[in-house]
Order: C-alpha cells, then structure tokens, then sequence
C-alpha cells in the first residue's frame, strides 16, 4: 500500500505532463545555429557562383546571386534570434482584483489638526 496520499485540496489537472514540456534550450539552441550555418552556407556559395560565373551566364543571373548573398545573413539573423516558440496562452499573467475600502484609520505626513506632522 502506498504511504503518498493525494491532498483533495490540489487541482488535479494542473499537473502538467512530460509531453507538454517545451523543448531543451540546448537543443533549441543547437537547432538555430545549424540553421544559420546553413543559411551562411548558401550565401558563400551564391558568392563564389556570382564572382565565378560573372562573364558566362547573363548579368541579371550573376547580380541575382550577389543580391542573394547580400540578403541572406540578414534573414538569417532575424530566423536565429527569434528564440524559442511561445506558448499559446491569453497572455494573463495576473488574475485581475478590485481594492476594496481599507480597513482602519488612514495614516499620512499628519493629520489635518497637526499641519507640521507631529503628534
């Protein structure tokens, strides 16, 4: 027989499950990075295409290449610094409360027989 016993008081379907825990930051991280070293990759390589076919294929071809390469580590470090994903939520992170009337004698500097503050 078990010794553990549930409290009644605790919501059960708050616990969260392992399948719904979000993905390691070292693998996330990892994921990112060989992302952008592919991306860098293909920008060398539209490099060195558009400097090494630059009077073989048409103008319009090279300048493609040149302009992928220009445009590519800029999209690469948006994708690479867009972290990890969100979690779909309302975006609450507090319950709204009303503030009620205080409880007891309003303190101040002074009370309004005492202009100075002493008592």
């Amino acid at each position: 027989m078990s010794s553990i016993r549930r409290r009644p008081d605790l919501p059960s379907e708050g616990v969260p499950s392992i399948t719904q825990a979000p993905e390691p930051l070292t693998d996330d991280m990892a994921r990112r990075q060989k992302r952008y070293l592919v991306q860098m990759g293909i920008r060398i390589i539209c490099f060195a295409a558009a400097v090494l076919t630059w009077g073989t294929i048409p103008m319009w071809a090279s300048l493609l290449l040149i302009v992928a390469a220009v445009v590519l580590p800029y999209s690469a470090v948006l994708i690479a610094n867009a972290g990890r994903e969100r979690r779909d939520s309302d975006g609450t992170f507090m319950t709204p409360r009303e503030i009620g009337p205080g409880s007891g004698t309003p303190r101040g500097l002074g009370s309004p027989d005492q202009p100075d503050g002493h008592q």
